[in-house]
């Protein structure tokens, strides 16, 4: 009956820790109780995910950066233990959650991985809850945005000492169930004045995630 909940909220500099903490407490003692309930693993990393997504404190979801042409950019994959299966999104804008898109693709599509226009047209299939950009947009984000802006450079998360507040990174969990089960799921907004369509690890399976019975489970950033 034994469980195991793993999450976290990006490498980098965090600028309220007391906030910071609190929430990652809360989404933590959520997940905690699903898996002492009897949640299967990818359901608790999943839910996990979105609670991460929705919290603007985190680079992912709403409160992601802002890409160059000042868009909200997202990616995210989830992948489970039992069977290796696993789905990924990248470069989607407008998605509420895409961690629920991403696990989408498991379940509803033929393929692992998509993007772009792609995985937006694939979402408008299976009534992924949408928002327009201002629901993503934060005023620190756009801050930042500004700021990388004028000195026409992305914001990586390893940055000199004097850009500390901008470094901000990927959210995501790893589970283990009552049963055994491993899952993983990882989500991000990227980096700051991105361009060209730039994607990361963090939705490449056996990069940014990864998840096997026989092994671990791992999310990254």
């Amino acid at each position: 009956m034994s469980f195991q909940l793993m999450i976290h909220g990006g490498a980098g500099t965090v600028p309220n820790k007391a906030d910071y903490h609190a929430n990652i407490q809360t989404i933590l003692e959520q997940g905690q109780q699903m898996l002492k309930e009897g949640a299967s693993a990818m359901d608790v990393v999943e839910h996990c995910v979105i609670l991460l997504e929705n919290d603007p404190i985190f680079n992912a979801g709403k409160g992601s950066v802002l890409s160059h042409e000042r868009r909200v950019e997202m990616d995210a994959a989830i992948m489970s233990g039992i069977d290796l299966d696993a789905g990924s999104v990248a470069g989607v804008v407008e998605i509420k959650n895409p961690i629920a898109l991403a696990r989408k693709v498991i379940h509803n599509s033929e393929h692992v991985m998509l993007i772009g226009k792609g995985a937006m047209d694939f979402a408008k299939t299976q009534g992924v809850e949408q928002e327009p950009l201002e629901y993503f947009l934060t005023e620190k984000r756009e801050k930042q945005w500004e700021e990388a802006q004028k000195q026409d450079k992305i914001v990586l998360d390893h940055t000199s000492s004097e850009e500390m507040e901008k470094k901000f990174g990927t959210v995501g969990a790893v589970a283990r169930d009552i049963h055994g089960n491993l899952a993983s799921a990882t989500s991000t907004g990227g980096i700051t004045n991105k361009k060209f369509g730039r994607v990361g690890d963090s939705p490449i399976i056996g990069a940014g995630v990864f998840a096997d019975n026989e092994t671990c489970a791992v999310s990254a950033t």
